[in-house]
This record gives structure tokens, sequence and C-alpha cells, in this order.
């Protein structure tokens, strides 16, 4: 299992380092509380990987509860990040230090320059102090903690402007007891080959079985020039969970994992059972971050095994080693048949399989839905990312969907005026008759705009009947205009993402020239959907009845 070897005896043995929960929260609008640090922590730790860095003691309130109280673990060990000693100090007097080996982490990884321009400039510092610096704090940790590790930040640049003095860096770190220093491409700017050749020229320093890397994505490599180091000798690798991170981000701790298990003879200690669970933790992330998911993310998005034209689709139906690179349920992900104007009879029989419909090929419904998709896809729907609502559109028509609701009539209003403080504000309101169980309802709401007024009053007209609506959420809404020549008279298409409380998605459309009317339209198919996969029965007049 990950994190209970050393691994210093396997030369293929490659750890694994998430710096989620650090590095990672410095993505712009990602803001983790204490909860959302331990589940994250917790699923890591459950992905069998070698190490979590759960943060910076001392530098917020947030790491120190956090680390005040931090979760257990069967696989990784628990790292705190923080600086070296400040200049003109001891690191036994050191503050930041003392916050470092005082907190219940198991092991300390601290960052220091290894780039002389950084050390003139930024640290305003002799280049001898910066090195005493690095020996001094790694000793001091090492004698507190099982593993000190250092980040030798800014190393690529630094290796490129004076190899002397970056290589003079990673030896103080080493002559301090360093038990892994990692090479920090911190501005990203570095390619393959070149973090290929410097790797190369350190390991010859350093033994690679002691060297890690730390790549940013500023150039669209840093999973690139991450394999590429751990190639070169490098043997552990830093990353963050969906490339979560400063700027464009780091690399990507599933992109990495799923490569190095697949595509690799290096042995990362994660076991197969994990590896099936890589989807949900990229998911769980998303979830905690109250974001919509990447759907062409590698590996886990629910693109990366979407199929669309018919040529590859026949193809995929007879092996699915034609167009994918590994079984997706490997990953814990799986295979999506798309339909669309470019579908085939491949595709539609493919998706009505995943769907649970068997019908036959010679089926003339298959023809006739074909058709209707066509027609409707000229018109401005796309089902390709709207798989709900192909879903009750094939249902509907071999009559398996039955009608739960009928809009009788909606109307809204927007208000804008001052109000009492001298604010101008704009107000909406909706007013919707629905018939449900044989029964008219009449229902009122205000929301943030006329979307969400229209939602808020047609849920609760249907709550009462429907409780299973009552925890589920609207979590995207999209707007496209279909025809920007015709200006504000153009043709719209509205998409809506619905989750409910089981983690469950789905994403339903309509098009309209009329933003509301295709906003409702992709609301009622949400809801349907939602009912339909529930196995709730349509409210009868006898059930309302006994119901009020």
């Amino acid at each position: 299992m990950a994190g209970n070897d050393d691994g210093r005896n396997d030369e293929r043995r490659v750890h694994i380092f998430d710096t989620t929960l650090r590095d990672g929260a410095q993505t712009q609008g990602v803001d983790f509380g204490v909860a959302d640090k331990i589940a994250i922590a917790r699923a890591l730790d459950d992905l069998g990987v070698d190490y979590v860095e759960g943060g910076w003691p001392g530098a917020n309130p947030t790491d120190d509860r956090f680390f005040a109280d931090p979760p257990s673990f069967k696989n990784a060990k628990l790292v705190a990040f923080g600086m070296t000693r400040r200049p003109g100090r001891s690191a036994e007097n050191d503050p930041g230090l003392a916050a470092l080996v005082n907190s219940k982490a198991d092991a300390l990884c601290m960052v220091g320059k290894a780039w002389d321009f950084h050390v003139d400039v930024a640290l305003e510092i002799d280049r001898q102090e910066n090195l005493k610096m690095i020996e001094d704090s790694i000793a001091f940790a090492k004698s507190r903690k099982s593993e000190a590790m250092f980040d030798a930040e800014h190393f690529f640049d630094g290796f490129r402007a004076n190899p002397e003095y970056a290589l003079a860096c990673v030896k103080a770190a080493d002559a301090g007891g360093a038990r892994w220093i990692v090479l920090c491409d911190t501005n990203g700017g570095t390619l393959p080959h070149e973090v290929s050749e410097i790797v190369a020229e350190v390991a010859k320093q350093v033994p690679g079985v002691r060297l890690g890397i730390h790549c940013h994505n500023d150039t669209e490599n840093a999973v690139a020039n991450s394999l590429a180091a751990l190639w070169a000798g490098a043997r552990q690798v830093q990353g963050t969970l969906n490339g979560l991170g400063e700027r464009c981000g780091n690399a990507n701790t599933i992109s990495l994992i799923a490569s190095l298990a697949l595509k690799s003879d290096f042995n990362i200690g994660v076991s197969d059972t994990q590896l099936g669970h890589l989807t949900h933790v990229s998911r769980l992330l998303d979830d905690r971050l109250n974001r919509a998911p990447n759907r062409h993310q590698p590996y886990v998005g629910d693109s990366a095994f979407a199929h669309k034209g018919g040529l590859h689709v026949s193809a995929v139906e007879k092996d699915p080693r034609t167009y994918e690179h590994i079984d997706p349920e490997v990953v814990g992900n799986q295979r999506h048949i798309v339909v669309s104007d470019q579908a085939g009879r491949s595709n539609f029989l493919a998706r009505f399989r995943e769907i649970g419909l068997e019908l036959e090929a010679g089926d003339k419904r298959v023809n006739r839905l074909l058709e209707e998709v066509k027609d409707l896809e000229s018109q401005g729907y796309s089902f390709d990312g709207a798989e709900a609502s192909f879903e009750l559109l094939a249902r509907r028509r071999l009559g398996e969907v039955p009608d739960y609701f009928r809009m009788e009539r909606f109307r809204l209003m927007d208000d804008r005026r001052w109000n009492a403080r001298g604010d101008l504000i704009t107000e909406s309101e909706a007013t919707v008759t629905v018939e449900v169980g044989g029964q008219l309802r009449h229902e009122v709401a205000s929301g943030n705009g006329p979307v969400n007024a229209l939602d808020v009053a047609l849920r609760k007209a249907l709550v009462w009947a429907y409780p299973v609506l009552e925890g589920m959420a609207l979590s995207d809404y999209k707007v496209r205009i279909l025809t920007p020549q015709e200006g504000t008279r153009a043709v719209t298409r509205v998409m809506i993402e619905s989750a409910a409380p089981d983690g469950q998605r789905w994403t339903t459309l309509g098009v309209s020239p009329n933003i509301v009317e295709a906003s409702f339209t992709a609301l009622e198919d949400s809801y349907s959907w939602r009912l339909f996969k529930a196995g709730v029965a349509p409210l009868g007049p006898k059930s309302a009845a006994a119901r009020n």
C-alpha cells in the first residue's frame, strides 16, 4: 500500500505527493473550509497517495484548525508546509519553523530559493546566508519529525541562469538530511526536454530516490514535465486534484496516477481497487467547490470516453479498443455514446442499450427517432450535451414516460425600482398555474432573475405532490445565442445541469426565440427526468384527494 514503505530499495517506486490543500488552495476562487480539507484529505488517503500536504500551520486560521485536529490516515503521511528560517535567526528561534515542528504533521516540507536572482532581488540577502538557511532549517526539522523535505523554488530557472548555485542549494538541503529534494518549475515555463536534461544532471549529484518534481502548467506541460522528470530519475511527483493551482494550475494528480499505473512500469503503490476510485475523487473535489466537473478532463471526464461519429460508434461496438486507449471502468468512468445530427443507427442502438432500452436494429421506431433528432438539431437542439433530454425524448416516443404535471400558464414580472435605502434594484416574480393529479396549483415566487423565480414557483407547485424534488438543485445554467445576426430576436438554447443529493447529475435543454420559454422546457425535462429515474408514479386524482 502507498505510504507504508520508504521505497529507497525499489528503484521503480514512485511516491505520490498531493498538494491540493496547500498549492491547490491558491487557485483563484477556491476557498477550502476545515470540513472540506478533512473530506479531501481522507479521499486522498483512501486513494493511496503517499503524502497529503495539508497546508501551512501559522499562516491562517483554517490551516491552524485543520492541523490542530487532523484526520487519521491509513496510507498517507500528513505533511505541513512552510518556509526555511528567516535570515539572521537560528532555526530553533524562528516562529515560522516553530509552528511547523509543533504541528501534528508526520513530515515537513519547506520552501527556499534556488535561483540566485530571487536571492539577490526578492530576499536581498547574501547567497551564502541562503544556503545556511536551507541546511539549518532542514536539519532542525529532521531532528523533530520523521521526514524533512525541501522545495527548491524556481529551480529550473535558477539552473539555467546559474547551475552552480542552484546545485549548491540542492546540496545544502542534502547536507541537512532532507529525505526529499523537490525541484520546482515554479513559473511553469520549462519544457519536457529541458526538465529531462536538468533532472538527469541533478541526479548525478543527489540520488534520484531522493529527488522530487513539482510542475506548474503555464505551458500546458505540467503532467508531461512531471513524467519526464520521473523517467530522468526523480522518484517523488507532486500534483493537485484536477490540476488546481495558481495561474494555470499544477500537474494533475488524477492524470499522473492513471498514466503511471496504466502506462508505465513504475510502482506507485495504488491498488487496482483504489485506481477505480479516481473518477469519484475527482468529482468529490468539484462537489466541494460547488462547480461543474470538466467534461473533457482526461481519464475521468464525462467526455473522456464519449463517441459521437457513427463510424466510431460502429467500431467501438465491435471492440472498444478501436477508439479507447484504456477501459474506462478501470478508473471508475464509463463509456458514453453521444446522439446528435452526426449520429448513425449504431449511435442510437448503443445509446438505447446504455439507458436500458433493448430495440432491434430493424425496429422502425429507430429510424423515426433518428429523423426526429436530426430535425430537432437543425432547429438548434444539441443532444450530445443533454443526455437526460434525449432519454426522455426516446422513452416518450415509446410511451414509457408518464405526464407528471402540466403547466397551464405562467407569467413573469420584473420590477426595477429604487428601494428605501436609495439603491437601484430589480426584482423578479413568477406566477404559475400547474395541473398536478387533477388539481390546479397556483403559486407565486420571487427570485434572482426571471428564470430563478420560475424555478422556485414551479418547485413550490410540485413538491407537495413529489417530495423527491425537494433535495434537487440546479447546478449550472448556460445560454447560447443560435442566430446572433437577429440580435435581440435571436433563437436561444438553454442547457441546465441538475444534481440530486446522492451526487447524480443530469443535463436537459430547451430551444426557443423566447429565453424564458427555452428555460422552462429545460426545467420541465429536468423535473420529469428526476421523477422518472426515481421510479415515482404520477399523482392521480384519487391520490391528490387523499393527500389533501
